[in-house]
């Protein structure tokens, strides 16, 4: 209970931060709208989802892979703010402290997370007012729909101890930005999030079917009822909705120790 008590006081820390600085809630949520207007308005007529190239199909094909890249993105954001810290010596301060170590990260990506479901319930506003609607090829429920998003969240928490790890090994925040950044292109974008993976080269195909951010892009268009589902034969394909549980957790299991462990290396 000190654990969670010290996770917590860091959280509300970071919370009050936030609130302090507007312009970091702003612009993480301007960019995801923007990937929304642009891909929905660029890329919506020339998109071949099953046998349609209707807009409207990849409208409401589109919206789980852009809800699923916004969660992940900020990882970037996590990653650099715990690199500021350290570069501030605010975890210098946190040392002489008596409380639990892993609690300085806990805490952040915690606060993380509170921000991430804000940006996540704007962009979903956002998706609606441009034409997204959930059941649109197949029938869903508002418990499928809330399920989808805990697996969004669920995933934007996961990759956030990747931000945590990265932030903890890189000297600055200006890196720990750039670092974030680069492995997440291949990963949101060597998956089912904005086209069919059936159009990829056999390799690439298989590289996204078992992509974790494919399974909880094809288990959130599975729970939405949105057009587009993979018909990969491939296991996260044909059980999304466990694949994505299960990538979640093992992730959150590994860089959690890893990060922990880092800390308290330079903890010491």
């Amino acid at each position: 209970m000190s654990a969670v008590n010290d996770s917590l006081v860091i959280a509300r820390r970071n919370l009050i931060r936030m609130t302090r600085i507007p312009e970091m809630i702003l612009f993480g949520v301007i960019q995801p709208v923007m990937f929304v207007v642009l891909f929905t308005y660029v890329f919506g007529g020339s998109m071949k989802i099953g046998n349609t190239t209707d807009p409207e199909v990849y409208k409401n094909f589109l919206m789980a892979g852009i809800f699923a890249q916004t969660v992940t993105f900020a990882t970037a954001g996590a990653g650099a703010g715990i690199a500021d810290d350290m570069h501030k010596g605010l975890i210098d301060r946190f040392r002489s402290l008596p409380m639990a170590r892993g609690a300085v990260l806990t805490g952040r990506t915690v606060a993380d997370l509170v921000q991430t479901a804000v940006t996540l319930l704007v962009l979903a506003i956002v998706a609606l007012i441009v034409g997204w609607r959930p059941g649109s090829a197949e029938p869903t429920n508002f418990g499928k729909i809330l399920g989808a998003f805990g697996l969004l969240l669920l995933l934007g928490y996961a990759f956030t101890w990747i931000g945590a790890l990265i932030g903890l090994s890189v000297r600055t925040p200006e890196a720990a930005t750039s670092g974030g950044l680069i492995w997440l292109f291949p990963v949101t974008f060597i998956s089912i999030a904005f086209v069919d993976s059936s159009q990829m080269t056999p390799w690439l195909r298989h590289v996204a079917d078992w992509n974790p951010f494919s399974a909880t892009v094809q288990a959130c268009r599975q729970l939405f009822g949105d057009p587009g589902l993979s018909q990969s034969s491939a296991w996260p394909m044909q059980h999304p909705v466990w694949a994505s549980l299960i990538y979640s957790i093992v992730i959150v299991a590994i860089f959690r120790t890893l990060a922990v462990r880092k800390y308290r290396r330079a903890d010491g």
